[in-house]
């Protein structure tokens, strides 16, 4: 009786809990700015013209502005300088290049360096990983290893932000019908997690039919 009781009650933990936690921090994200932005613009704006939810708006628009001074050229010299004064700094370096780390993979252009999802073979010992290919032009790897047909495979640990960048022949990598949301989760858990069955995905050499 209390091994059944006990039991149910782990497997509603693990349902909600993970719930649970998302929608809190996506809670305390946005409140957290609606306090900081919402505080200035009552600064700002005359009394009474202040509206609750107008600090969130601003710093949805501010990330907005950011992201289109990214895109020119001025602006990306000027971030690479602060970049180059933060990573002189002894303690700040280790600290911004970890966050720095972690929210890079969330980043768009992130996702288009991992090419291609991949089965890696280990020599002769029947070993397989799964890695993402990073760098597959032979113009962009290291001028020692152009002549050989390798190329760049990234193979995440588990259970941690980290990995290896190995260089190795395409006849030991074999395309893996995954996305790299798919893999990553896959490996980053030791596939606890499993893989997602999803029957309207076309698989490798197979058409999406209307």
């Amino acid at each position: 009786m209390f091994k059944f009781f006990g039991r149910n009650v782990l497997t509603g933990l693990i349902t909600t809990v993970p719930i649970a936690l998302t929608l809190y921090l996506v809670y305390w994200l946005v409140v957290s700015v609606e306090v900081a932005l919402g505080a200035l613009m009552r600064l700002m704006l005359p009394a009474g013209l202040y509206v609750p939810g107008m600090g969130l708006l601003v710093g949805l628009l501010l990330m907005f502005a950011v992201g289109l001074l990214m895109h020119a050229y001025l602006v990306q010299r000027l971030f690479s300088m602060a970049e180059t004064l933060l990573y002189s700094m002894p303690l700040v370096k280790s600290i911004y290049r970890a966050i720095r780390d972690f929210f890079n993979y969330f980043s768009p252009e992130n996702h288009k360096e991992f090419e291609q999802v991949v089965l890696v073979t280990i020599g002769d010992t029947g070993m397989r990983l799964i890695g993402f290919v990073t760098q597959a032009q032979p113009e962009r790897l290291p001028a020692g290893v152009r002549e050989d047909d390798n190329v760049l495979v990234y193979l995440p640990l588990s259970y941690m932000i980290g990995g290896y960048a190995v260089l190795m022949p395409r006849s030991a990598v074999r395309p893996l019908d995954m996305s790299m949301e798919e893999a990553m989760r896959f490996t980053l858990t030791a596939g606890v997690t499993g893989v997602a069955v999803d029957e309207h995905r076309p698989r490798a050499g197979q058409t999406r039919t209307p």
